[in-house]
């Protein structure tokens, strides 16, 4: 026997990863978003104090180490990794912390250490021209302070710096750990817009297949949702073990009255992945469904094809056995055999019609 030989896939080449054969520690930007310098915005506030500097000087964020209010340092721009270790050697973040704050393609998780905690989440969101953004955040929540880097500008903040200006809701009032609760709130109530945006996709694509209005590239569509409900789900399962997590944590940075609010981001975060688990299985029914109806028109041009030939079938054999060229056939001599014979198969033709239709063959 002769041995079968075996069909080998050939491998797409890959570029190998960024931070391959690197000391653990080493901040190297993973990302590919390049912003030619690093921009800080800094809000330092209280109840009866509030105060805002945009800053392109890492320098100006050291003088509110030892504030008396709470300080939020939203950091824009990671490719400038000299600028991200200047400022976590000053607050004396752990080489480790500062190379998951460049590493883009990190997983959301916590890390608690003894004067801080380290929190990575992923921010979502929709261009107006429809495009996906996964966005790479990180945050730092101390005693009186927290500072989230972000790739670029653009987030989804706005909301919480005017609560924060003009002393709205409760945050001018509570400590950075309710800054902490409040940004991630603000992350997770987007996460609702981008699962809308998702849906309102999803059954765009479930009404041209049921009105069969379905265009050539509605396959290149169907992936691109599977695309996109993939990474949505990598951002959302792993945050709600961090929120988990933030509920259940005796540390010290997080007050009990927090710890409520904690508790209802994490009801939200479980809505927020029961919806995206029911989208997935509808992403994935799209395909099927896609599938199902060009299989259908497929039978209806079947079922067509095979009326005509079942019609003409018999008046075939009717021209056939009429056009044999033998002598002695009776009929050939009869003075109005011809229309005899169109009159039989015009009988046949429309009494297999009639017959269809009775059977709703038709």
């Amino acid at each position: 026997m002769t041995a079968r030989k075996k069909r080998r896939i050939k491998l797409p080449k890959v570029k190998p990863h960024k931070n391959r054969n690197e000391v653990p520690g080493q901040v190297t930007y993973t990302g590919k978003k390049e912003s030619t310098v690093t921009k800080l915005e800094i809000i330092d506030y209280s109840k009866d104090h509030y105060k805002r500097i945009d800053t392109e000087n890492i320098e100006d964020a050291f003088e509110f180490e030892t504030s008396e209010h709470v300080t939020w340092i939203n950091v824009n721009g990671l490719n400038n990794t000299k600028e991200i270790e200047r400022l976590g050697d000053y607050y004396s973040l752990h080489p480790l912390i500062q190379e998951d704050i460049v590493t883009t393609n990190q997983r959301p998780k916590m890390d608690e250490y003894e004067d801080y905690l380290f929190i990575v989440f992923k921010m979502l969101h929709y261009t107006d021209d429809g495009d996906f953004i996964n966005e790479h955040v990180s945050m730092v929540v101390g005693h009186n302070y927290v500072t989230t880097f972000q790739e670029a500008d653009g987030d989804v903040f706005d909301g919480l710096r005017d609560r924060i200006e003009n002393s709205k809701g409760r945050v001018r009032n509570k400590g950075a750990d309710y800054l902490m609760f409040a940004l991630l709130d603000a992350v997770v109530d987007n996460y609702f817009s981008v699962i809308e945006t998702l849906s309102a996709k999803i059954e765009l694509i479930e009404d041209q297949l049921f009105e069969d209005k379905v265009e050539d590239d509605i396959t290149q569509d169907i992936q691109v949702l599977k695309k996109e409900i993939l990474r949505i789900r990598r951002a959302v399962i792993p945050l709600r073990e961090v929120i988990n997590r933030l509920e259940k944590t005796d540390t010290a940075l997080i007050e009990a009255r927090t710890q409520n609010y904690i508790r209802d981001l994490y009801d939200h975060i479980i809505q927020v992945s029961e919806s995206v688990d029911i989208y997935r299985e509808m992403i994935w029914g799209l395909m099927d469904m896609y599938m199902t109806t060009i299989s259908n028109k497929m039978n209806e041009v079947m079922k067509v094809l095979t009326i005509m030939a079942s019609i003409f079938i018999p008046l075939t054999f009717m021209a056939g056995i009429y056009g044999m060229n033998f002598e002695h056939m009776p009929e050939l001599h009869l003075r109005y055999g011809y229309y005899y014979l169109w009159g039989a198969m015009i009988l046949v033709f429309f009494g297999l019609l009639w017959y269809f239709k009775r059977k709703k063959w038709l």
